[in-house]
């Protein structure tokens, strides 16, 4: 594999409203290249919200035989698309300052029907995960654990699913984040409140819109957040450079908006998404010196996750950029030490931060 491939990811984001529609809102955008996401809003509205009517407006049985080919449609054509999208919102917000307010209807309107709650992603995600960047204090962080072990991961994803809720509050209250913390709680009352009255109308349908969707969508996080820091420097479980990946030349990019440049994010969170695969290239020997880790032809976080658990290691060295001229038998050993290596102690599923320490690296007074 050559060092420095040529891009077939997006280098721009396209401007030019093409329709009546988006001549109409494009003022409403602090930059004229997330046009993208008013598009893509537009078409969810237009196409998953009545779909999502029908399915309620139809008995029991019926929803059954539409269960598979409605969650289908939705995930294969928004899921990737719509979480991406609720994340590059959450970096970077879209709205001018006086039309914030509309920033509310993705995830509060959208969310739900692609398996969203609706404050969940940005307290876990930008207020913690990002804070902590994948270190012990990092409540979805993968350095405890031994990233080619699906026991590993089923402990992980249940500690998160089960329990998520109880280590993100105390997270949030520990560092006096309180109105991330009201937001958070108040957007899962929200959510179940919801899911209640929608099993009260139509207890089927309820499950195949919201329910369902909701148990995919986290499980596919969770993979995909261990698919991107699986490969994490056991020694500096910190560094930016060595505990996330890089996915280039793939689909995936184009649909989701370069997510698959990681560790980019993590170096420049508020970078817009149409400038990653340019400051990956344009840096392409700092990649090289910090002996980062990029895969080449790689289709999403979640392949990778997979060709983990299956011990496909052979596959995954394969597609590295190989910055530094080692031979596949080397590859192969690199990447198992930096998977199998584990960083600080693995916690149990209900196990609690200490609030002393906590408070303590957050710079606080502890209580």
């Amino acid at each position: 594999m050559q060092s420095t491939p040529k891009t077939t990811d997006p280098l721009s984001a396209p401007t030019e409203a093409r329709t009546l529609f988006e001549r109409a809102v494009v003022g409403l955008l602090k930059d004229p290249r997330d046009l993208i996401f008013l598009r893509n809003m537009a078409i969810i509205s237009a196409l998953v919200l009545p779909l999502a009517t029908l399915v309620f407006l139809s008995p029991p049985w019926v929803v059954g035989i539409m269960a598979v080919p409605y969650i289908g449609f939705v995930f294969l054509f928004f899921g990737g698309r719509f979480g991406l999208m609720l994340h590059a919102n959450g970096h970077r917000p879209i709205f001018k300052r006086e039309y914030q307010w509309l920033g509310y209807y993705v995830p509060f309107v959208l969310g739900p029907f692609l398996g969203h709650t609706p404050t969940s992603f940005a307290a876990h995600h930008m207020q913690m995960h990002h804070a902590e960047n994948n270190t012990e204090t990092d409540n979805s962080t993968t350095a405890t654990y031994r990233r080619d072990s699906f026991t590993h991961f089923l402990h992980y994803f249940a500690r998160f699913f089960f329990f998520g809720h109880v280590h993100l509050i105390r997270y949030l209250w520990l560092r006096s984040k309180t109105k991330t913390l009201r937001s958070f709680v108040l957007g899962e009352i929200a959510w179940f409140a919801l899911a209640g009255v929608a099993l009260a109308i139509n207890w089927a349908a309820a499950l195949v819109v919201f329910i369902v969707p909701m148990l995919m969508m986290r499980w596919l996080m969770m993979a995909g957040n261990w698919g991107q820091h699986a490969f994490v420097d056991a020694d500096e479980p910190g560094n930016s450079w060595t505990n996330s990946t890089n996915l280039t030349n793939t689909s995936y990019n184009h649909k989701a908006y370069n997510d698959g440049y990681h560790i980019v994010h993590h170096l420049r969170p508020g970078l817009h998404w149409s400038e990653m695969a340019a400051y990956y290239h344009d840096n392409v020997e700092q990649f090289k010196e910090a002996d980062a880790l990029v895969f080449d032809g790689i289709q999403d976080n979640q392949a990778v996750w997979f060709l983990l658990m299956s011990g496909n290691y052979d596959k995954l060295a394969r597609h590295v950029v190989n910055f530094h001229d080692r031979s596949h038998d080397e590859l192969v050993d690199w990447l198992k030490s930096k998977v199998q290596r584990t960083s600080g102690e693995r916690r149990g599923l209900l196990a609690l931060e200490d609030a002393v320490e906590a408070r303590q690296a957050a710079g606080l007074a502890a209580k």
